[in-house]
């Protein structure tokens, strides 16, 4: 393949860049991933994937991997504010298997990102270099000149075919290196808890995701058996002020005067004041690239987690991305291509997650049609409705534009 030999740097090692890291060791590229962190050690905070995500994981090697360490819940019951029994429990399990050919399956952060690792250490053309201090970037008429400070004060200096930016939401590749806008706070917080299995008696399933919500929140919750606990996931709406106070606040508030229901007083008696606050942002960023450098995941478009997509959206970008940095015959042309079977589909995505947000946290009266359009649609709605997200898979893609480009 004509790109094979390519260097291209990444800065993060988190889902988006290690995914990308893979796909593109796998064309045979070199490549080198910057981190400013010494090691892997992820905030142990639970998350989603997909099938859409879920195809691109498999294609990279990883089925056997994530199927040891993810579980798969069989549906999701619902709750709206004060019911004692779900509204309907969406179907998962098997049925999404049988849907989508792979599965639905939660994990915890770590394990994903650990075997993310692991798959990359297995490579010889991928080099991770953890407790990067700082790296600049100089473009010139022959490329790109990359400086980088490591640990124990030593340097290195390289002309890589590209640079990209996979490091998040605060990302100083967009911010600092393409002149990009800052994430800009949502109006929610997302608070974050692990429970023992065992103290989901008579609160929640321990073999099914949870959905809980009402009148300005709802929470989110799901077992991880391979640890014993089950992730929590509580999103009120708070002030910017309270958001980003120092210290930072250690409980999530309500409206004045709401009952809560007997269910999430139970949950909130049962995590206490163990709960880690996460102020959600997003990204707006026009333009994903400039030059050789461009972003991925979160540095690209950060949006909110109420369709549970971040990760899926960066490990889609990974897939759609790493053939084009490979077979472009420059990172500016790979780039544009990119941002253009990108763009549409993660604004699409991040649309649909916002209205979530505004359709869980409705006030009675207009709760009442939210919960009798999720009962009309019966158990098997969802995979109806997001048919789109779902069967998406991001190797036709790059194919079908590979066959327009020589067509």
């Amino acid at each position: 393949m004509a790109g094979q030999g390519r260097t291209i740097y990444i800065a993060g090692a988190g889902i988006a860049g290690l995914t990308l890291a893979l796909a593109l060791a796998k064309f045979g590229a070199t490549v080198v991933v910057l981190e400013k962190r010494r090691r892997i050690d992820e905030f142990g905070a639970g998350l989603q994937i997909s099938p859409n995500a879920r195809r691109v994981l498999d294609r990279l090697g990883l089925d056997r991997a994530l199927s040891s360490v993810g579980f798969e819940p069989e549906g999701i019951d619902i709750y709206p504010h004060g019911a004692t029994r779900p509204l309907t429990t969406l179907r998962l399990g098997q049925a999404a298997r049988d849907r989508f050919g792979v599965p639905y399956a939660v994990f915890h952060r770590r394990d994903l990102i650990e075997v993310l690792h692991k798959a990359c250490k297995r490579f010889a053309n991928i080099d991770i270099v953890f407790g990067v201090n700082r790296f600049n970037v100089a473009t010139h008429a022959r490329g790109m000149t990359v400086l980088v400070d490591e640990s124990g004060g030593r340097a290195r200096e390289a002309r890589p075919f590209a640079l990209v930016g996979a490091d998040g939401v605060r990302s100083t590749t967009r911010t600092g290196l393409l002149g990009g806008p800052d994430a800009v706070y949502s109006g929610y917080v997302g608070w974050r808890a692990l429970l023992p299995l065992t103290a989901l008696e008579g609160i929640a399933a321990t073999d099914r995701t949870s959905l809980m919500y009402g009148p300005g929140f709802h929470a989110v919750v799901y077992p991880l058996p391979r640890h014993g606990n089950a992730n929590v996931a509580l999103f009120t709406r708070e002030p910017e002020a309270r958001a980003f106070a120092e210290p930072a606040p250690h409980m999530p508030s309500f409206r004045r005067r709401l009952v809560l229901s007997q269910r999430l007083q139970a949950l909130m008696a049962a995590i206490g004041d163990t709960w880690t606050h996460w102020p959600l942002s997003f990204v707006a960023a026009r333009q994903w690239h400039a030059g050789p450098i461009g972003l991925i995941g979160d540095a690209a478009h950060a949006m909110l987690p109420f369709q549970a997509q971040g990760a899926a959206m960066a490990i889609e970008d990974a897939a759609i991305l790493a053939p084009l940095l490979i077979t472009e015959p420059d990172a500016e042309t790979a780039f544009r291509r990119y941002e253009g079977l990108r763009q549409a589909r993660t604004r699409r995505v991040a649309r649909v997650s916002a209205a979530n947000g505004r359709a869980f946290h409705l006030e009675w009266p207009l709760s009442l049609g939210r919960d009798a359009v999720i009962a009309m649609q019966g158990p098997l709605g969802h995979f109806r409705r997001l048919a789109w997200l779902y069967d998406y898979d991001a190797a036709p893609e790059i194919e079908r534009y590979s066959a327009r480009k020589t067509g």
